[in-house]
């Protein structure tokens, strides 16, 4: 049994489209409803803070897949990460399950270069701080052989059905509807984004070979771009002028002001205003996979997301 914890979200969602093409059965697992309408798919509520939900949520499991996100909050997330954690780790041993946590990059702080699966931990971040103690939590279980733990990374993502995320709603919606878009930071540096199909599909793929377990994989992202490239891209695929506006630091300290979500980007402002390069060659070549064109990915998107703007 595949077993999604943290159940509805735009990866979790791609993940369980991809599970049911393969006609594997799935227990989705949330606080609230998640309806696929498939006889293939099953529903528990479960609050991932308490031991009990998850021990018997993920009963029967052969894969959980950790999908859930928590409040964009600094605080909220050191309360709380390590405890989820700590409760998903013990409901794997419990079911004799392989693991695997979808995660983001804020651990590896402002990087150089590229960043890789071997990337150093370096947080500059409060909530970069957390994920780097919750995913030290995680392999330090596998490598001392008490768990099958996988750890799968993702960039900055884009194609979400909610439209939550910063290209998504900040640039693709607003060009849907011929609007002027905004970019975070400075539009001259390099940025990745991962393309959520991908990234479900990748998390499939994973849970499908268990010889992928106890590692870092980083999953399928088109190689980087400059803000202005993903600018007039977009501009063109919506046949619309380039127009944007730019948010610096200070624009999004004062709009934090109003948002406690907003308030929450502004410890992640070095992400926009500095080269942020994701590689997945390891991934790749591993599994002889190709990650989506931008371009693709974004007329695809005016075919489903955007279809009646």
């Amino acid at each position: 049994m595949h077993i999604i914890l943290g159940a509805g979200g735009p990866v979790a969602n791609a993940l369980t489209a991809r599970l049911i093409k393969a006609n594997n059965p799935v227990k989705l697992v949330s606080r609230r409803p998640v309806n696929f309408n498939n006889p293939l798919v099953t529903w528990q509520k479960a609050d991932l803070l308490q031991a009990n939900d998850v021990l018997q949520a993920t009963k029967g499991a052969t894969v959980i897949y950790m999908c859930a996100g928590l409040v964009y909050n600094k605080d909220i997330w050191k309360q709380q990460w390590p405890v989820i954690m700590q409760n998903i780790i013990n409901a794997g041993k419990a079911a004799n399950a392989r693991l695997i946590f979808f995660d983001n990059v804020y651990m590896y702080g402002l990087v150089n270069g590229p960043m890789l699966e071997t990337t150093p931990y370096n947080p500059v971040s409060v909530k970069g701080e957390v994920r780097a103690k919750v995913a030290e939590q995680l392999m330090d279980e596998a490598k001392a052989g008490n768990l099958q733990a996988t750890i799968a990374r993702a960039a900055d993502f884009y194609g979400a059905e909610s439209l939550n995320s910063f290209y998504d709603m900040m640039v693709l919606a607003k060009y849907a509807k011929k609007e002027k878009a905004m970019w975070m930071g400075n539009a001259n540096t390099l940025h990745s984004f991962t393309y959520v199909p991908d990234a479900g599909e990748a998390m499939y793929l994973l849970g499908q070979h268990s010889k992928s377990d106890n590692q870092i994989w980083h999953l399928p992202t088109a190689k980087s771009l400059t803000g202005s490239q993903f600018i007039e891209l977009a501009a063109r695929v919506f046949n619309t002028k380039p127009r944007y506006m730019t948010v610096n630091k200070f624009m999004l300290q004062l709009m934090g002001l109003f948002s406690k979500t907003i308030q929450g980007t502004v410890e992640m402002y070095y992400q926009y205003d500095h080269d942020y390069i994701f590689n997945s060659d390891k991934f790749e070549e591993a599994f002889n996979v190709k990650p989506t064109g931008y371009e693709y990915g974004i007329k695809a998107l005016t075919q489903t997301l955007f279809k009646s703007k």
